[in-house]
């Protein structure tokens, strides 16, 4: 397929294949994204079950960069592509040049936050100096440092818009492999290098996640003509920046709300044992490993779902959703099988302790519970996204990432006082959310016709 046809192929290709060309590269990458941030973890863990709770605390408020990179790029996707595919390239450009100037106002922001909240934020959270140490420089250096994160997800997601995805994964897997190469080399000063302990892993990831915006600007540049001059030039338009603000804005308090309510999650297990908090860490983190093939289905079906949904194709938009949903279905139906029977092993790769192997096993059994039903709900969601429906997305995204899991957390402590049976809360907020994400799928299908 020529370079002119390159877009097209999102209306010619039968769904299933555009949709397998567009995710497939992305779900990789993402699975070598969330593969280093268990190993992270597993590297952190060898220094103690403190730092471990450290990272594990911090990881919420990491997690707030990541809202904003992901959300922003997300809609800088289909705005860009429904721009394309109604042949508007002079607005399609104002979008790139828009999110330029934008990426570079939420560099500045976490600079601030890094510098003048990380201490304090540690220290609302807990009373012991060692994890509030730790936690402090982890989380100090990771916001500070965070251009990595919002320019890449910005960069790598022009690659996938442009039909580009296998360029993406390179791009993700570079920074992936950088880290994976200096966890262990500046955490515990292997060769020439010296031991930073908790620093060196946040150096590694950050350190990561830069070089993987360098490799990203270098392939827009030799292969997507459609935004290589476009993507480092500033530019502030108001109606663009509303436009992906709009489609954003679901996915960033969606994630935003997530670190919120991981935050609450913690104060409620705090309560327990930091142990407690440990292993929430551990499953959030399994939680995102096993959730990267929906991930990469939402990343690739974005742009598709927008392109055709411009250009009037309602027949695909329609088979490019059942295929999607069906297939994470299935694909995390296996994940929860898979998880159910080797949970032992996955505490083992963290070092656990005891007291943290008997939690943890049955975090993990109640929690991979949950992992269909979320992923059906996030594939519907996103849909709603893409079609101009953000609203209905919202009310999902409030519902499981915020709502029903705090709610379901406190009401099953306050029953059963049980550092056991409260992991039972994950599965619960999932199932009630994928009835309601059901619910308004039908009504939003309703309104488009498709």
């Amino acid at each position: 397929m020529q370079k002119n046809d390159r877009m097209a192929m999102m209306a010619e290709l039968p769904e299933h294949k555009v949709l397998l060309r567009m995710s497939l590269p992305m779900m990789i990458s993402f699975f070598i994204q969330a593969m280093y941030n268990i190993v992270d973890s597993m590297f952190v863990a060898r220094i103690s079950e403190n730092a471990l709770t450290a990272v594990s605390l911090a990881f919420p408020m990491q997690q707030i960069v990541t809202a904003i990179a992901v959300g922003s790029a997300t809609g800088v996707s289909a705005v860009w592509s429904r721009y394309m595919g109604q042949g508007k390239k002079q607005e399609a450009s104002d979008v790139i040049r828009t999110m330029t100037g934008m990426s570079l106002v939420f560099t500045a922001l976490f600079i601030l936050l890094g510098i003048f909240a990380s201490g304090p934020l540690f220290r609302l959270q807990t009373d012991v100096a060692e994890i509030t140490a730790m936690g402090t420089t982890y989380l100090m250096i990771n916001w500070v440092l965070s251009c990595g994160s919002i320019f890449g997800k910005y960069y790598e997601r022009l690659l996938v818009s442009a039909g580009r995805a296998t360029l993406s994964m390179a791009a993700m897997a570079s920074g992936a492999v950088f880290n994976l190469i200096f966890d262990p080399l500046l955490i515990f000063g292997y060769g020439p290098f010296p031991e930073l302990g908790i620093a060196g892993a946040a150096y590694a990831t950050v350190g990561g996640q830069i070089f993987a915006v360098f490799v990203a600007v270098a392939l827009n540049w030799k292969f997507n003509d459609a935004v290589k001059h476009d993507m480092l030039k500033i530019a502030f338009h108001p109606h663009e920046a509303k436009e992906i603000m709009r489609v954003a804005l679901p996915s960033i308090i969606t994630m935003g709300l997530s670190s919120m309510t991981s935050f609450f999650i913690n104060q409620i297990l705090l309560a327990y044992s930091t142990t407690a908090t440990a292993v929430y860490g551990v499953w959030m983190k399994l939680q995102n490993f096993c959730y990267m093939p929906t991930f990469g289905l939402n990343n690739g079906m974005v742009p598709i779902l927008s392109y055709n949904y411009g250009t009037g194709r309602t027949d695909r938009v329609r088979k490019t959703m059942k295929i999607a949903t069906l297939g994470c279905a299935a694909l995390m139906g296996l994940l929860l099988i898979i998880f159910e029977i080797i949970p032992g092993t996955v505490l083992t790769m963290f070092s656990a302790g005891e007291k943290m192997r008997e939690i943890g096993l049955w975090c993990i059994r109640a929690c991979v519970i949950s992992l269909p039903f979320g992923a059906v709900s996030m594939i519907l969601s996103t849909s709603m996204q893409a079609l101009d429906h953000a609203r209905y997305a919202l009310v999902i995204n409030l519902m499981r990432q915020c709502v029903l899991l705090i709610a379901a957390f406190a009401l099953l402590s306050w029953i059963t006082h049980s550092e056991k049976l409260i992991w039972f809360a994950v599965p619960a907020a999932e199932i009630v959310t994928f009835a309601a994400a059901v619910l308004l799928n039908r009504l939003f299908r309703k309104h488009l016709k498709v």
